[in-house]
């Protein structure tokens, strides 16, 4: 696949930039910063640059056309709630509007354990912000025609990834960021996948074995 990789220099991204790289696609993340280039490109991805907050629809439709799939790992990283809407919200929308528009079908949403219209978090909590643009956007994508993927890791980390993963666990607890890029390669390689919003934490399981078990 032909992917654009939203977020690109997040620390995500660049974990699974070489995976999908060495698994046969050509990934194309997309950066704001210039100075990120090289830390992209070592990768195996070809570094582009746009800023997500300011484009246009023409913009958005340039970026994604040619594509097959959009990967969205960027986010506003929190603290600023107008950044935080426009990253995670407004730019989130503008980017699977125009993935329908130019015909990159294949969405990967990466959201949050808890995301749900529901969520639950408080009004006056600093996390509120963040909780309600990603459940909106999440909730865009599904009614959108994509076809969508949203992947809920728990608490991110920085250990060493596994390989296996915990799809049953009703609570969120912990996950690797390592991990949670690997199961960015699994969901774009199993069908079954499609129109699930699939939450995990470390576990036991590995991971191409438990998105493959999404279609039994």
């Amino acid at each position: 696949m032909d992917i654009a990789l939203i977020g690109g220099h997040g620390k995500v991204a660049l974990l699974a930039a070489p995976l999908l790289v060495e698994a046969g696609h050509t990934v194309h993340s997309v950066i704001r910063n210039p100075e990120h280039a090289g830390d992209v490109e070592a990768t195996g991805a070809r570094a582009v640059l746009a800023d997500i907050e300011s484009l246009d629809e023409r913009g958005w439709d340039e970026l994604l056309r040619g594509k097959d799939a959009v990967v969205w790992t960027a986010g506003a990283g929190g603290g600023d709630p107008e950044r935080t809407r426009a990253v995670d919200y407004d730019a989130a929308v503008a980017s699977m509007d125009a993935a329908e528009r130019v015909g990159a079908t294949r969405y990967v949403m990466v959201s949050y354990f808890g995301a749900s219209l529901d969520h639950g978090v408080p009004e006056d909590s600093s996390f509120h912000t963040y909780a309600e643009a990603k459940a909106r956007a999440d909730e865009h994508l599904r009614g959108t025609g994509l076809d969508w993927t949203i992947l809920g890791p728990s608490g991110l980390t920085l250990e060493e990834p596994t390989g296996r993963i915990d799809t049953a666990a009703s609570e969120s607890g912990t996950v690797s960021r390592g991990n949670v890029a690997r199961t960015i390669v699994a969901a774009l390689a199993e069908p079954g996948s499609v129109g699930k919003f699939v939450t995990f934490n470390d576990g036991e399981q590995e991971i191409g074995e438990a998105f493959a078990s999404l279609s039994r």
